[in-house]
């Protein structure tokens, strides 16, 4: 196995909808031992720490929640992104799935340094694809792909050291997406795999499609795992569930075949609210996902205790 070095950052944020827990979610991780997993495999690892948000001039908005919070954020995880990535592979440990702003900003200044496209696989219930015009709840953690995307209405946001464009991104696991969302995404030739096309089709067809697309324009790849993909009955610890997520095994296959593409550069863990959980159960999940990211075999799995 390739061996890599990864740098684990957190990123407590908790300024992209109103409910709060979020900010646990770094340690929560910590908790559940995911440098140790990621340490069994054989890799590097460096907790780097919590970023903090930077201080920006920005006024409280009347509907978006926490706006000028959200800004400081998204300006120091694209940092804390173009600082991490030209020396490994950096784990964004979340925190709500606003910090994606800022996370695939900073990954695709990276990806214009050296060169090469920068594609997104966005692990979701939701496409995320409102802007601060047309989010109803206010709430940014369902802006984040609008914002990098380069869609207008973002105009108080850092501007994007580079574009994704939207046929860039894959979107895994929707199942629940606006009308005006999804026909915008639609429009965008953005990678749609619903649960329903999941259900007739399984995980491996459109994961290994859109793998072969970044392969051939030799892309690298930005995953952004977020708690609600998977099944609420497994992973009860997220604001947003919504049932018939993916399951265990699912979501272990997908994790396992970016595995071996070889084409991870980062990952986002998002929307983990540990207030939410059921003994930590979520957080070991989510902990295994990223060891089967990194590695690990089926075979080698750990016995789980509750």
């Amino acid at each position: 196995m390739d061996m890599k070095d990864i740098i684990l950052i957190g990123a407590p944020m908790d300024a992209g909808k109103r409910r709060q827990g979020c900010r646990m979610g770094p340690d929560a991780y910590r908790v559940a031992g995911l440098q140790d997993a990621l340490t069994d495999l054989g890799h590097t690892v460096n907790d780097r720490g919590n970023v903090r948000p930077e201080d920006v001039d920005v006024p409280e908005h009347s509907h978006l929640f926490s706006l000028p919070e959200c800004i400081g954020w998204t300006q120091a995880l694209s940092q804390a992104a173009q600082d991490s990535a030209p020396q490994g592979v950096p784990i964004f440990m979340g925190g709500d799935h606003a910090l994606s702003m800022g996370t695939v900003a900073g990954m695709a200044a990276h990806a214009k340094q050296i060169g090469r496209p920068l594609f997104v696989l966005w692990l979701d219930a939701h496409s995320d694809f409102h802007t601060p015009n047309s989010t109803g709840s206010g709430n940014l953690h369902g802006t984040p792909v609008a914002y990098f995307t380069g869609q207008s209405g973002f105009d108080a946001f850092p501007p994007l050291p580079d574009v994704v464009p939207t046929d860039r991104v894959g979107m895994i696991g929707l199942r629940s997406v606006d009308p005006a969302e999804r026909a915008e995404l639609e429009q965008e030739r953005a990678m749609l795999a619903d649960m329903r096309s999941i259900d007739e089709n399984g995980i491996k067809a459109p994961l290994m499609a859109f793998l072969d697309r970044v392969r051939a324009e030799n892309g690298i790849l930005h995953v952004s795992l977020d708690v609600d993909f998977l099944d609420p009955a497994i992973a009860p610890a997220v604001g947003t569930t919504v049932p018939g997520g993916a399951t265990e095994r699912e979501a272990h296959l997908a994790m396992e075949l970016l595995h071996e593409s070889g084409l991870v550069c980062s990952l986002d863990l998002v929307e983990l609210n540990p207030f939410l959980d059921e003994r930590g159960r979520t957080a070991k999940l989510m902990v295994d996902l990223a060891a089967s990211l990194m590695g690990r075999r089926i075979f080698d799995r750990p016995t789980r205790s509750f």
